[in-house]
């Protein structure tokens, strides 16, 4: 969590703050909602995760570090309960409230809870890049290997156990639907070349799964 915490404290230098101890803190304490117990895929590795892309990709944002530190907020506040973009919403006023009260200006703290936000529907504005690295980072587990893919999926379905299976398949089939709408689940050039065929694959497998008619039983 060390090398964790000295990424946070870097993004925050370089989104203009002057981070001590309270920016310490600050990290750590996200770091504890990273690890919930309830939470099987939206965890520190998801986070780690989303961060290596931003920072593989860093020059294809404006401002990489404010999407650095929307990448350790944009699920912040994890509730598989939830309805809506309840999530998302949460998240993006507590990084502005939090952001605001360790000193960074209004407009940075603004801009990352704006941020946030963009990953409740990612659609994003064709010239926002910041907006569109931090999508195609939240998504670039779609374009996993399948196998990888399939251990996500399962860890999707495990934070929402608490959901009987008719419901469940009918809610995630919705959401990957929704996916497959958008004109394209990856937006910068670089990465859509790479990620928007495997990923669209992935995606239209598990969908299969979750829609196909269970067979009849019986003689016939």
């Amino acid at each position: 969590m060390a090398d964790l915490l000295e990424r946070w404290r870097a993004a925050a230098r370089g989104a203009g703050a002057k981070p001590g101890a309270g920016w310490t803190r600050a990290g750590e304490r996200l770091l504890e909602r990273w690890q919930e117990p309830h939470r099987q895929y939206h965890t520190v590795a998801h986070l780690t995760a989303v961060l290596d892309v931003v920072d593989t990709h860093a020059e294809l944002a404006d401002r990489p570090d404010l999407v650095r530190l929307a990448a350790w907020w944009h699920d912040a506040v994890y509730d598989p309960r939830a309805t809506g973009d309840a999530n998302e919403q949460d998240s993006a006023a507590l990084a502005e409230s939090v952001l605001s009260g360790l000193g960074v200006p209004v407009p940075t703290a603004a801009e990352v809870r704006r941020l946030v936000l963009l990953t409740a529907g990612h659609v994003v504005d064709p010239d926002d890049r910041d907006g569109a690295l931090l999508c195609d980072a939240d998504l670039a587990v779609l374009a996993a290997p399948p196998a990888a893919y399939d251990r996500y999926a399962t860890a999707i379905r495990r934070e929402y156990a608490h959901v009987p299976e008719p419901a469940f398949r009918a809610g995630r089939a919705a959401v990957l639907g929704g996916l497959l709408a958008l004109p394209a689940l990856f937006r910068l050039p670089p990465l859509a070349a790479r990620w928007e065929e495997p990923a669209r694959g992935n995606v239209r497998r598990e969908l299969a799964t979750l829609t196909a008619a269970v067979a009849p039983t019986g003689a016939g």
